[in-house]
């Protein structure tokens, strides 16, 4: 497939016509509760009203690095946010559902093989932990999981939808300001996390009532990362698609991140020293034994692609 096919596809996802069941197209764009298929957990999932933006750092910000700028104007469309990040509870009902691979209607969805240490590393699983160590695309078959129980359409955000959601109006170096001092009332990072993860939503949200968007854990994008972002950077709904498995982008810093990782305009990418230690061979393509930093939160777009275009999208991202 052409780079310009894969771009046109992608523009699809965020400007074709609305999802054909009608209760998705006349879901109003308020705050929900998204029960997770074959169990009591709920994910609760904020609208975040589409609109222009700066995005990126300021050249004169403290801790910048190159690949943040030069700021561009950035449009994004409507969308739901997970107002937390996925946690293994959440997860983890996907990863035992006995339906997957199993020759029901969702069989189209490949359950990832099982970790073979413990990749949680002790930190915490039952009770609210953020999942962690798992690869995009594991994140992703999450979310073709949901879509396939649900006919709702979830996916990872782009960079450009994760940080107009961070920002969440502002300018500054921080959602709440440019002061790091405040850091601990919002995010826990490598001065408060005493080295792992936390349960999620104990810290205040930012004013859009998104939790944990700095620190705890990264979070997985749909971008493949590129160091001159911002040089192409135009139009609306941006989106760098994948071209190949590494580097992919993440965002928000993590419980092992300084404070100038946690800025709103700070980006990451993932490496394959992430899997380094990973015995097997060919190494694992859902779970990475060094990125027990990274997580995700998931999105659904306001205006939901048709069962065609999903198809494609995941297609595309998963070979599948």
């Amino acid at each position: 497939m052409s780079s310009r096919s894969i771009n046109v596809l992608i523009s699809a996802f965020f400007y074709l016509s609305p999802f054909t069941l009608s209760a998705q197209a006349s879901d109003p764009f308020t705050p929900y509760a998204l029960k997770i298929p074959g169990s009591n957990f709920e994910y609760n999932m904020v609208p975040i009203k589409g609109g222009s933006f700066k995005m990126g750092s300021v050249s004169t910000e403290k801790g910048r690095k190159a690949d943040e700028g030069p700021q561009k104007q950035v449009t994004v469309s409507s969308f739901w946010m997970g107002a937390f990040e996925v946690t293994h509870d959440q997860f983890g009902i996907f990863y035992k559902d006995e339906s997957v691979s199993q020759g029901s209607k969702v069989d189209a969805v490949t359950r990832p093989t099982a970790q073979y240490i413990d990749l949680s590393w002790n930190m915490g699983k039952d009770g609210g932990f953020p999942v962690n160590s798992m690869s995009q695309d594991a994140a992703l078959m999450f979310c073709r999981w949901l879509y396939d129980k649900t006919g709702i359409f979830y996916r990872l955000p782009t960079e450009a939808e994760w940080e107009y959601a961070c920002r969440a109006g502002s300018q500054t170096t921080y959602f709440f300001g440019n002061d790091p001092a405040q850091l601990s009332q919002y995010a826990w990072y490598k001065t408060n996390s005493k080295n792992k993860y936390q349960k999620v939503g104990q810290k205040k949200p930012n004013p859009w009532g998104l939790y944990d968007m700095i620190g705890n854990v990264a979070e997985w994008t749909l971008d493949q990362y590129a160091e001159q972002y911002f040089d192409s950077l135009k139009g609306k709904d941006p989106l760098i698609t994948p071209a190949s498995r590494y580097p992919r982008s993440i965002r928000g810093g993590s419980y092992l991140d300084d404070a100038s990782l946690l800025r709103s305009a700070s980006r990451q990418h993932s490496d394959p020293d992430w899997n380094i230690r990973d015995p097997q061979y060919p190494k694992s393509r859902w779970w990475l034994t060094d990125g027990m930093f990274v997580g995700f939160r998931i999105v659904r777009p306001q205006v939901q692609p048709t069962k065609e275009e999903a198809e494609k999208f995941y297609k595309l991202y998963l070979g599948k």
